[in-house]
């Protein structure tokens, strides 16, 4: 006649802690990983085929944001030598330090590339050191997310399958976003495709995110976090319509991609405010855990 008691945590405490890093240190930082990872393959892309001018942009665009990325990344660390003493050691288990043999190398191979690119010196050295950053390049746009993933925050731990294209996606339609920003229009196709190519892959990953996750991605879609995430995939969808239909216009092909890189930047905060949403309430910890612990009964009988 009594109901089952649902335990949900103890006097409804929180069970794990809040991460500790900093905003807007860390989403920015996640948000230009992907920007340079991205741009860094897209400038390779446009070497391939002889486009200057995106070339140009992309390499500068690569190495900027890996150096801004890296600021943003001590800065949350607190002290530089942090990060070099990460570089000590490497652990193949552990997505910080592989993400840190990722930086490292891309960081020093896209300012390479760049330095050739402005001063007209050493071309075929800037060359290998362009095709060895878009060779980290994916990797860089997408091993932030197996970091968040690699947690026990519920709303990150549980998107581990989806997280790493909902990056990956947002990340090209950045760099699509900003070459499209920066580069005349007749020399923009290639960019152009790239960020909606990116936008269909990141809105579609999110969606099956918030489908397979059920309750745990109430936090993506509650609150701060989910307005942003609502934000962010609707200005995607907006710059990705508008650049296709628009794309050969000076001015459309600009605002689109001013589109593209906001709502990569909204998308990062609303994936990282939407982690910190679900470590604080302890519902997203324990009933998927008794969910999980019901199914072992049930599968054991």
């Amino acid at each position: 006649m009594v109901p089952r008691a649902e335990f949900e945590s103890y006097y409804g405490r929180q069970i794990i802690k809040t991460p500790t890093w900093k905003t807007p240190d860390v989403p920015l930082y996640l948000f230009l990983g992907g920007l340079a990872g991205a741009s860094a393959v897209l400038a390779e892309g446009a070497a391939v085929t002889g486009n200057a001018p995106l070339q140009r942009v992309s390499r500068l665009v690569a190495a900027s944001g890996a150096a801004a990325g890296t600021a943003f990344l001590v800065h949350d660390l607190g002290r530089p030598e942090r990060f070099l003493h990460m570089l000590r050691v490497f652990k193949p288990t552990s997505p910080l330090s592989v993400g840190s043999f990722i930086l490292a190398p891309f960081s020093a191979l896209s300012s390479a590339a760049a330095a050739s690119e402005l001063t007209g010196r050493l071309p075929r050295l800037g060359r290998l050191a362009g095709l060895g950053a878009a060779a980290f390049g994916p990797p860089l746009a997408t091993y932030t997310a197996a970091l968040l993933a690699n947690t026990a925050v519920p709303a990150w731990h549980e998107a581990h399958r989806e997280l790493p294209f909902v990056f990956a996606g947002s990340g090209a339609s950045a760099a699509g976003g900003m070459a499209l920003m920066l580069t005349p229009a007749r020399h923009n196709r290639a960019a152009r495709r790239m960020a909606i190519a990116g936008a269909a892959v990141e809105l579609s990953a999110a969606e099956l995110l918030k489908r397979r996750l059920g309750m745990v991605a109430e936090p993506y879609e509650q609150g701060r976090p989910g307005r942003l995430m609502t934000t962010a995939s609707r200005m995607t969808a907006g710059a990705a319509l508008g650049s296709w239909l628009g794309g050969r216009s000076r001015v459309v092909s600009a605002l689109c991609g001013a589109g593209y890189v906001a709502a990569s930047v909204i998308t990062r905060f609303g994936v990282f405010e939407a982690g910190l949403a679900s470590a604080r309430d302890p519902k997203y910890t324990v009933v998927p855990q008794r969910e999980r612990l019901e199914a072992r009964r049930r599968a054991s009988a």
